[in-house]
């Protein structure tokens, strides 16, 4: 009765807690593609903005701010913005026009003053009046925010340029091709390797060495990746950099290289395990047919594993595509587009982790954009290699 009572009671705290695990990662991935879509479906903000700065006094449209160092909101639909600055002398006004029909952010507003004032054209959808001071550090400015209409998804996959400070341009292209391209170099130079290591393990080393050998190899996989960044750093950079004689080492081909080794004790720990769970039975009926043991290593032990091989080799191709830190150590984070293996590069997760700290508005929203974008690049990939197993299954 008591056996049952228990068993029962772990049957519902299983169930309980794997729905609350399967909700929580729901949750999270609807709040990841939401923020990521974001961008392509709403404008930054609802209405124009104002910001002060070094003003102590001062009205808009009929209300008075003393000191106010925040936004303020101007009403939707608002066509018409009055500013009065107010100082000892004579008082400051400005008066902006807004045409809430036109895209053109250079063309949406335009300016009547008194005295002398200088408007800069909107940078990044922001203009700046701002009164001349005998010190132009002092100098008293109003920064017009505008809301920055949803980006064009298109531009954002296929743009060539980066520049979310200056001009809001967020195209990604270049990201993409140096993750492909890195990612794709690293599973060429590392997977073949790793296969390598596993046959050897698991079918021609002795049991006592092999067991040294699979430790050592588990160590190499719980080393933090800044420390495989760090002596990419330290040694595969500088050892680009003579052997090519380039000015710097920080390439695409240091980025594939620290890659490919990352990489090499995950496909090596899981192939090996999956080759020694072959039965024995399989190898020894090779090998009274007369098959060699490389022969039956490689025609009869491996095909038979095959089902573990792919899972390491997906799981170094995430590794490698969501690899960060030691890619922005080694690759030089150069978000320009090129196929230059001597070139410097930049991935979407070093842009993310870069850029994550200080952004904000459209910025921070489009990092996520990113992140989604990433996730998708890994679920294809995974879903062509599975694919491409079936196929060879059947």
């Amino acid at each position: 009765m008591n056996r049952k009572i228990t068993d029962v009671f772990f049957k519902h705290l299983v169930s309980i807690v794997a729905l609350f695990s399967v909700l929580a990662l729901g949750a999270i991935l609807l709040f990841v593609f939401a923020q990521g879509g974001m961008p392509f479906f709403t404008s930054t903000h609802s209405n124009v903005r104002l910001v002060a700065q070094r003003i102590d006094e001062m009205t808009v449209n009929g209300t008075f701010y003393k000191e106010h160092n925040t936004f303020i909101d101007i009403p939707g639909n608002t066509d018409f913005i009055s500013i009065r600055i107010h100082s000892e002398d004579e008082d400051k006004l400005l008066e902006i026009k807004i045409d809430n029909y036109e895209k053109d952010a250079e063309k949406m507003l335009s300016f009547s003053y008194n005295g002398e004032v200088n408007i800069t054209y909107p940078e990044g959808y922001v203009y700046t009046v701002s009164w001349p001071s005998a010190i132009p550090s002092l100098a008293q400015r109003i920064h017009v925010i505008l809301p920055e209409p949803p980006y064009g998804f298109g531009k954002f996959i296929s743009g060539l340029e980066w520049r979310p400070d200056r001009d809001k341009v967020f195209g990604i292209f270049p990201m993409i091709v140096g993750t492909l391209i890195a990612s794709f170099g690293a599973i060429l130079l590392g997977v073949p390797v790793a296969l390598l290591c596993a046959l050897f393990m698991a079918e021609f080393l002795k049991p006592k060495p092999a067991s040294v050998v699979r430790a050592g190899v588990e160590l190499l996989a719980g080393i933090p990746s800044v420390v495989y960044g760090f002596f990419g750093l330290m040694v595969i950079v500088p050892f680009v950099r003579t052997a090519f004689n380039i000015p710097s080492g920080n390439t695409l081909l240091s980025a594939i290289i620290v890659l490919a080794l990352m990489i090499l004790p995950t496909v090596i720990t899981i192939a090996e395990t999956s080759l020694r769970a072959v039965p024995l039975s399989v190898r020894e009926a090779s090998l009274s047919l007369g098959a060699s043991r490389m022969q039956t290593a490689w025609r009869v032990v491996l095909p038979h594993a095959n089902s573990g091989v792919i899972a390491g080799i997906i799981l170094g191709i995430s590794r490698a595509v969501g690899e960060t830190m030691a890619v922005i150590l080694v690759a030089g984070n150069s978000p320009h587009l090129t196929i230059n293996p001597l070139s410097s590069v930049r991935t979407l997760t070093s842009t993310i982790a870069m850029e994550m700290g200080y952004a904000s508005g459209r910025h921070s929203e489009m990092l996520f954009s990113i992140g989604v974008t990433l996730f998708s690049i890994i679920l294809i990939l995974n879903s062509f290699i599975l694919w491409f197993r079936r196929r060879m299954d059947a």
